[in-house]
């Protein structure tokens, strides 16, 4: 039964942290022989005194990522005197635009020329006019992107959420089971975001439609993925935010998933159809840009066929032969 001890602890502790507010992490007998540490998180504004030396972790990390990006590609002199949360949007800017570029370019590279005619037929590949008109939806947004990461930031370092800095403070089987709940969460939280966007008329008109005028193969491309009103990005990555207020989850995995949404949404739409159950990939998305009634979910295809708005793309195809 011993092997089962650090589940149920897991699953205690997540009892614990819905029902109360407070996060004990443990690891030996005594807090001096193992370094435990209770975390509170509440309303109140007074912070312990080992809590605040928690935080520091926090800060410490956001600040190595400032002096890696920002030390690279700026003086110091031009950055070095802006307050911390300046500092990391301005960090989240610059990484989201190369994140953005460099991904967006090699993989229209390696699809549209490399395998020109493997992936996608030659009259469904986009123009450069429609793939231009993309990364400049793509780029007046950016700014506004990088404000949540930086605000999410933010309210870690200032223990407001539910983050912890380092895996060895839970253990691994709390961190997958933490992590695995919490992409639940977004996944539920972003298919109804996106289909909010969609039923709710003033929405979809002064914000997602931005988006949906790429509404055929030929327009779709993975410069699109980030080509959004700026509010329309903001509201569908809200989840990962919401998340950390439910759920521990591991700092450092938050900053990576929301970077990562860069190549996801690329990878969502290029059109081609991985066929990898149950992975919402270009295939579902695809459709989803044609229809505009099925295939909101983002990882997965478990949110539309439970809310009944999933269509696949290989009964289709199998329709219009």
């Amino acid at each position: 039964m011993h092997h089962f001890r650090p589940i149920a602890t897991c699953f205690l502790n997540l009892l614990t942290l819905t029902s109360y507010g407070s996060l004990h992490l443990s690891g030996g007998s005594s807090p001096s022989e193992s370094g435990n540490l209770t975390r509170r998180f509440s309303l109140f504004p007074s912070i312990p005194l080992d809590m605040e030396d928690y935080l520091k972790l926090f800060v410490e990390e956001t600040s190595f990522y400032n002096r890696l990006v920002l030390g690279t590609f700026l003086p110091e002199s031009w950055w070095g005197p802006l307050p911390h949360m300046l500092q990391g949007w301005l960090r989240n800017y610059i990484g989201g635009v190369l994140l953005y570029f460099i991904s967006g370019f090699l993989w229209c590279f390696y699809i549209y020329h490399l395998k020109r005619n493997v992936y996608i037929p030659k009259d469904a590949i986009p123009s450069n006019n429609a793939m231009l008109l993309q990364i400049s939806v793509a780029m007046k947004a950016m700014p506004v992107y990088c404000a949540l990461p930086s605000l999410s930031e933010y309210m870690i370092e200032n223990g407001w959420t539910k983050c912890f800095a380092r895996i060895s403070d839970v253990g691994w089987p709390s961190y997958v089971i933490y992590a695995a709940v919490y992409l639940v969460i977004v996944e539920f939280g972003i298919y109804w975001m996106h289909k909010l966007l969609h039923d709710i008329k003033p929405l979809y008109k002064y914000l997602h439609a931005t988006h949906h005028i790429y509404n055929k193969q030929n327009t779709l491309s993975p410069f699109a993925g980030l080509a959004f009103h700026p509010l329309d990005g903001i509201l569908q990555a809200v989840p990962h935010v919401v998340a950390l207020f439910l759920v521990p989850m591991h700092f450092t995995t938050h900053i990576a998933l929301i970077f990562l949404e860069a190549l996801w949404t690329a990878n969502i739409h290029d059109c081609i159809h991985g066929k990898v159950w149950p992975v919402m990939g270009a295939g579902y998305h695809t459709i989803h840009h044609t229809t505009y009634r099925h295939n909101y979910g983002h990882y997965t295809i478990w949110m539309d066929w439970m809310f009944g708005t999933l269509r696949d793309p290989v009964e289709e195809d199998a329709k219009k032969m």
